[in-house]
């Protein structure tokens, strides 16, 4: 056994007579009007603020060339320091994030985001996490792949009680780990409604070859009805994909220098594994949830799969200039509230009708057999269009069977009105509707929906192709580079030059 493990047991054994039994107490909520804990002073519900000293994230840290790591629409989570202890708040509560502009839902998270702030430290320090729960139920926290002791494992009933509601519970634990590690309530449909953020963990001595760019990515999945804000925690089916919370184009696109390296960190915690497929480059694995790999281990890649509850590092030299997506090649993962496309039926036998209640629309059945014929889907499940519970062909709406009884110059020329089924300027043909198995694919560009600076200087309709679990990485020449860096710049100050949409504001 060497050092570090040896006194990692050491310090445990100290912690179970000790520091355990006076910090991971769950404590009951204080008598209020409201039933919940006071807050710590200082710190609003949402903000996750700490009074006293803060620091962002690991810009302190010890070893040379550490470099902080990029989670793009997400923030980090500020610290304090007590007696050598890195004190961080977290406060499960109800949030509400935009996925794509116009498209807001209500989740569960940490701190006003779902997924929840970036927490970021070093290899060997000591923490305190003082978790608030301002959730109408019971939760508590799992480190995920965390060696920690016993008590601060956060599965309730095994190794501690559960948080109540308005309660707290504090989390206090010395780190000998390094590499890309996760926290996430411990109550599994807690975890579908979005209770999930990274735990980064920087060694002591800096990974070589160094890297100049680190990006970290929180994959998640969510079945989310028509007309209804709240994730269905009960699907097994999914049609809304994130990347850090947003869907593509909404994701910030990943950015680099021409000739840098970069390191980009998955994180999956969902129902669905995720084969990401960089384009144009070739990387290397180079960690998982347990830490840097050895590099004898290391072979060249340009798909990794991402399994639930996974972490992935992967690194590539950015040599090669462009605009390159990065997506899950799953095709429905691509596509944001996907809709079933069916030929022209009404509601017949026991499919999976649209418009309806919950378990009509995902699929729970109530006769018969998962694989008969009479269970196949019927209308197909979306936001707004395909959401009518009886429609007489697909539900895109080009389509439709009055359509087919007009003129084929009329059908041509509301084809070219419809907006987002062709590029400008691109004819539909006039007996489009005659080819078995059209429409399939919609290319519906929004790039002024989703400008800020990481998308400069993109071309003319390319959010058109970025949806679903989708964003770029931009290997960008050194004057792009420093345009855009310099709009960034600009973002931050009150008189922003390029504001993002109001819509995707939290």
């Amino acid at each position: 056994m060497d050092r570090t493990r040896r006194n990692f047991l050491r310090g445990a054994a100290l912690l179970g007579a000790g520091a355990i039994a006076t910090r991971g107490v769950a404590e009951t909520p204080a008598p209020s009007g409201q039933g919940k804990m006071p807050m710590p002073p200082g710190m609003k519900m949402g903000q996750g603020k700490t009074h006293g000293k803060q620091r962002a994230h690991q810009a302190d840290a010890g070893a040379p060339g550490l470099s902080s790591v990029i989670t793009p629409d997400l923030p980090y989570l500020p610290f304090q320091m007590d007696n050598g202890v890195k004190v961080f708040h977290l406060v499960a509560e109800p949030v509400k994030r935009a996925f794509l502009p116009g498209y807001s839902f209500d989740l569960w998270g940490y701190n006003g985001t779902a997924p929840g702030p970036t927490i970021e430290v070093n290899q060997g320090d000591r923490v305190r996490m003082v978790v608030e729960n301002h959730l109408p139920e019971a939760t508590s926290v799992h480190w995920h792949g965390i060696e920690v002791p016993i008590g601060m494992d956060g599965v309730p009933g095994v190794c501690q009680d559960p948080i109540p509601p308005g309660g707290r519970y504090v989390y206090e634990f010395t780190l000998h780990q390094e590499g890309t590690f996760f926290y996430h309530s411990h109550m599994a449909m807690q975890e579908m409604m979005g209770m999930i953020g990274m735990f980064i963990m920087h060694p002591k001595v800096p990974y070589s070859p160094k890297v100049d760019r680190d990006y970290g990515l929180i994959l998640q999945e969510f079945a989310i009805l028509p007309d209804n804000p709240i994730p269905n925690t009960m699907a097994m089916e999914f049609n809304w994909l994130t990347i850090n919370g947003r869907s593509g184009p909404a994701t910030t696109p990943l950015v680099a220098k021409l000739g840098e390296r970069v390191r980009i960190r998955f994180v999956n915690l969902g129902m669905d594994h995720h084969p990401m497929h960089l384009h144009g480059n070739t990387f290397y694995v180079t960690g998982t949830e347990a830490g840097r790999a050895p590099q004898s281990t290391w072979r060249p890649e340009n798909t990794v799969l991402v399994a639930v509850a996974q972490a992935r590092d992967i690194e590539f030299d950015a040599i090669y200039p462009g605009d390159w997506m990065l997506h899950c090649h799953l095709p429905h993962h691509m596509m944001n509230h996907m809709a079933s496309m069916v030929g022209p039926i009404a509601q017949v036998g026991h499919g999976l009708p649209a418009g309806m209640g919950m378990e009509e629309g995902m699929g729970m059945l109530r006769q018969g057999e998962a694989l008969s014929k009479e269970n196949g889907p019927s209308l197909g499940r979306s936001m707004g269009i395909g959401s009518d519970s009886e429609t007489p062909t697909t539900n895109l709406p080009l389509s439709g069977m009055h359509a087919m009884q007009e003129s084929g110059r009329e059908r041509e020329k509301k084809a070219q009105q419809m907006p987002g089924m062709q590029m400008p300027g691109m004819n539909i043909p006039a007996n489009a509707e005659t080819v078995p198995g059209f429409p399939q694919d919609m290319f519906m560009p929004m790039d002024a929906a989703v400008a800020k600076p990481e998308t400069y200087g993109l071309r003319p309709t390319w959010s058109g192709s970025v949806g679903g679990m989708s964003t770029l990485v931009r290997v960008l020449e050194p004057a792009l580079y420093d345009k855009i860096m310099e709009l960034k710049q600009q973002a931050k100050s009150p008189a922003m030059s390029m504001p993002m949409p109001h819509r995707l504001r939290e």
